[in-house]
């Protein structure tokens, strides 16, 4: 069977919900705009909860164990209590400014959910520009987070925010670049032909550029090691230090959404989406959503933080001229090998990624420099 080409998943056929389930138009809508926000603030909850606990295992020491059993109502504690604390406005900041810039963090992060497909069907939009419009959407909520930089009147708060467009400016090369490869081997933008596309998990197909995509999205994110957005040593909190009360609930709900969107779009562009054996496609969805938010976590319980010169050399000097070079060899294959079996294809993609990161680090410096601790 050609490796490009579309194998559906017999499951997932029989799965497959009609394009205006379950009914009509505006129906379908309001239906998915529901189902959409319930799934992105039950999943934070649940993500927040379970990386404290993670965490307490990781580093050997406890996580959240006193609200309910094994700590499950610490996150609703938490919530309560950020919900309940006054809000507070710095004198001299802009003031609207100020008030919107944590809608505009977070609405765009929710909006990328709208073509994120849960199982054949089961999407808001099912757009033939799909991966298009999560890159050019997720990148409007950096606008937000500089928006609560500048406007609280706080020199720390101001540098926080320029970090984070300075990592997202750098990191978004190397991640669309890596796309890239997913979108010629599928040979579509829409994120429902890409799933259907795979026969054979991407992750197998394009090793390297999982790897640059996951390590650029962890960047993206703020996500340790690179979260020098919120350095604490030397930032107190970053870009939110003035934010208070609700308008703090919602830029650390943005982060925490983050998160949950960038496991479902590795799901969706690397792991075979909603397919899945014996299983419901949507709880298949469900389980590889969790398990790379867990490896998001894992990286966070062990490595240390970057200084912010290395962060950006790891960007410009490392994963940029890999991501090209991996896009090079994915299209060689596709034009020279598009009828190769699965096999040869996953062995040789997995000697070339290993053959490149080892040189690359041979050769690559992050920067010298006392080691800031």
């Amino acid at each position: 069977m050609p490796i490009f080409s579309p194998s559906p998943n017999s499951f997932s056929q029989l799965s497959a919900l009609p394009p205006d389930w379950p009914g009509n138009f505006w129906l379908h809508w309001v239906v998915f705009v529901v189902i959409i926000i319930a799934f992105v603030l039950t999943t934070v909850v649940v993500f927040i909860w379970l990386e404290r606990r993670l965490i307490g295992r990781f580093q050997v020491r406890p996580g959240p164990n006193r609200a309910g059993p094994f700590g499950l109502l610490q996150p609703i504690a938490d919530v309560i209590k950020i919900l309940t604390k006054e809000d507070i406005i710095p004198a001299k900041a802009d003031k609207l400014v100020f008030w919107l810039a944590p809608v505009v963090a977070f609405v765009p992060v929710l909006m990328i959910f709208t073509v994120i497909p849960f199982q054949s069907g089961a999407l808001l939009a099912d757009l033939n520009i799909g991966i298009l419009y999560i890159v050019a959407v997720s990148s409007v909520a950096a606008v937000g987070v500089f928006m609560a930089g500048w406007s609280s009147h706080n020199k720390y708060s101001l540098i926080g925010a320029m970090r984070d467009v300075a990592q997202l400016v750098s990191y978004e090369i190397p991640l669309v670049l890596s796309i890239v490869g997913v979108v010629l081997i599928a040979g579509s933008l829409s994120l429902t032909e890409i799933v259907e596309a795979q026969s054979v998990p991407f992750i197998l197909l394009q090793p390297l550029g999982f790897f640059i995509f996951f390590v650029a999205a962890l960047a993206e994110i703020n996500r340790a090691p690179f979260d020098l957005v919120e350095a604490d040593s030397e930032l107190v909190a970053g870009y939110n230090i003035e934010y208070s009360g609700t308008k703090f609930a919602t830029l650390f709900l943005m982060e925490y959404a983050e998160a949950v969107a960038i496991s479902a779009i590795v799901t969706t562009l690397f792991l075979g989406g909603w397919k899945g054996p014996l299983l419901p496609p949507f709880l298949w969805f469900l389980i590889k959503v969790f398990a790379v938010f867990f490896l998001i976590v894992w990286i966070r319980s062990t490595l240390p933080r970057l200084r912010i010169d290395q962060v950006m050399a790891f960007a410009w000097k490392f994963l940029l001229p890999l991501a090209l070079i991996n896009l090079l060899i994915t299209s060689l294959q596709v034009v020279f090998w598009p009828e190769a079996s699965p096999l040869p294809i996953v062995f040789l993609n997995l000697a070339i990624m290993a053959i490149l990161v080892v040189l690359w680090s041979k050769f690559f410096k992050l920067g010298g420099g006392r080691i800031e601790v």
